[in-house]
């Protein structure tokens, strides 16, 4: 059978050079005729902006400070009597605290650990750990613990100065309230420098925050978070006219410099 052979115009690599040299041409002119694209001007991100905004569901500023400290938040609960197994007669009490460093130290009110024989902590990704109090500082109704295991992910919350706070400003509640939670409500700072007598009458705690997002019992020593995801203050109390526990519009705050002052951290 006869060998077919190549045409000597394929053997050479002249016509594979002159192809690839007119290919590349071609392709520069094409790309010289693609037309620049605009510059980047502010009426382009305006009009970006403002198709996101209209197709988009973005969280609410409540949403997005608790999504900021939402991770600091801890179930405090207490057991006060005689906790053999068996026995009954223990009483449990509960109330929320705030991670303030990532080392386990957590502030919550004296009044949620006071007497207490044990004390539990629920870490908000469902660590449990047990916890000693470290610090107390009665006049201002709060107490400093150490949780003794940690969650792998911790973190501590942001804390900010109250010294610019105004009436007005929204802020949220997070905590525990009858143990339900962690619970988020929404309210506004409705006044400063309060004074709050205790029911029992032994105790006058002064240089509150008022406020009026709900907080019920539960709610003790959870933090009060501005919009921006940062503890200005530490609940205390609700103002109760009668012998019902329930949140009719009035709730107090320590301030978190006197908190932070309480554990031993250093001021604004």
């Amino acid at each position: 059978m006869a060998r077919r052979t190549l045409p000597s115009w394929l053997r050479s690599p002249l016509p594979w050079i002159a192809t690839s040299i007119a290919l590349a041409v071609l392709l520069g002119q094409m790309l010289v005729r693609t037309p620049p694209q605009p510059p980047l001007t502010q009426e382009h991100i305006d009009r970006a902006v403002l198709n996101t905004l209209e197709t988009k569901t973005l969280p609410s500023p409540a949403a997005r400070a608790y999504a900021a400290v939402h991770k600091s938040i801890v179930l405090v609960e207490g057991d006060r009597g005689d906790t053999a197994p068996g026995k009954e007669d223990v009483e449990r009490m509960v109330g929320t605290g705030v991670v303030i460093v990532d080392s386990g130290l957590i502030l919550t009110n004296l009044h949620v650990v006071l007497g207490a024989d044990k004390l539990h902590l629920r870490f908000a990704d469902g660590t449990e750990s047990a916890a000693m109090l470290v610090s107390v500082q009665p006049e201002n109704d709060l107490a400093v613990l150490q949780a003794l295991t940690l969650p792998d992910d911790l973190e501590a919350a942001t804390m900010r100065s109250t010294g610019d706070l105004a009436l007005g400003d929204q802020v949220i509640a997070v905590g525990y309230p009858f143990g339900i939670g962690p619970s988020v409500s929404a309210g506004v700072v409705s006044g400063l420098k309060r004074n709050y007598v205790s029911p029992q009458g032994k105790r006058v705690l002064s240089n509150l925050i008022q406020f009026d997002a709900a907080a019920n019992p539960g709610n003790s020593g959870g933090p009060l978070v501005t919009m921006g995801g940062e503890v200005v203050g530490i609940v205390t109390a609700i103002l109760n006219p009668g012998e019902e526990r329930t949140f009719i519009g009035i709730g107090f705050a320590v301030p978190i410099e006197n908190a932070a002052a309480g554990a031993g951290l250093p001021p604004f």
